[in-house]
């Protein structure tokens, strides 16, 4: 364990966790190899509101676990301190465009930013991004150089008020701004939450997935670029593959019931508490 976790061996972690998190992992990414049939899918664990503990054993399982997606900066922030350099951080939630330079500034190994709705969001990710890519924080304690950061397009294929995302006809003025007048950020798809009744439904494609497949066939199209699709969560994430979907979001799966914010917090505290009395 790098000297970034060494908090973590604090952590009084349950031999039964320990057990059912490697088995929870390793059932899911086999679901995710047989839907994929050979072809590259990247598997995000959903990890908002989950002890760093937690995201440390699948990360040290066999299947070594790197992608861990979060919805909240600060929350964010805390874990990418105490966790290993190579992890590929997912900011997965809404996001504010008053946190977005921050965002794209402070954390190195954050991997990519899939909530992205507007240009003014994409705008202030492209100036914090800049800002350590041409400043002095270009190079680290680590001798690792800040790389640009990868976003997607969300796009609200449900039509639900209640869901964030640019409506599909909208997806394409934002990615050509992404794509020509960002270059500290790299557009690396669109991302959809869909509605939990099309998640649900057995009786066809999901509507909301053939939307978003076919709003990026037409972008990828125009600027001559290849595109992912980040769609499908634990109830839908094998349908969303087969329909073409290059990441997938899961959480419940691997992680069990989510913790609340009120039981996170008071991880948090017994956490510090404990460092403190070291």
């Amino acid at each position: 364990m790098s000297s970034s976790t060494a908090g973590l061996d604090m952590i009084s972690v349950d031999p039964r966790r320990v057990a059912d998190l490697q088995e929870n992992l390793a059932e899911v990414q086999a679901r995710v190899d047989k839907a994929a049939n050979g072809r590259p899918v990247t598997l995000v664990a959903v990890s908002k509101y989950m002890p760093p503990s937690d995201l440390q054993l699948l990360y040290s399982s066999p299947h070594r676990q790197l992608h861990f997606g979060e919805n909240y900066l600060q929350e964010l922030l805390h874990k990418s301190s105490l966790l290993p350099a190579d992890i590929h951080w997912h900011f997965q939630g809404a996001l504010q465009t008053n946190k977005c330079k921050n965002l794209a500034s402070q954390i190195r190994n954050l991997w990519s930013v899939e909530t992205v709705d507007t240009v003014k969001k994409a705008d202030a990710l492209e100036k914090g991004r800049r800002s350590v890519l041409e400043g002095k924080g270009e190079v680290g304690e680590e001798g690792k150089k800040w790389a640009r950061l990868r976003v997607y397009v969300q796009v609200n294929t449900s039509g639900e008020e209640s869901k964030s995302g640019v409506e599909p006809p909208e997806a394409h003025a934002l990615c050509r701004h992404i794509h020509n007048s960002c270059p500290s950020l790299t557009l690396s798809g669109l991302m959809t939450i869909g509605s939990r009744s099309n998640s649900l439904s057995s009786s066809e494609e999901n509507p909301d997935f053939k939307t978003l497949v076919s709003v990026r066939d037409q972008i990828s199209k125009e600027l001559g670029v290849e595109l992912g699709l980040s769609m499908g969560m634990s109830s839908d994430f094998e349908e969303a593959i087969r329909m073409g979907s290059t990441n997938v979001r899961v959480g419940s799966l691997l992680f069990g019931k989510r913790k609340t914010k009120e039981e996170m917090d008071e991880l948090k505290k017994r956490t510090a508490e404990t460092e403190k009395a070291r």
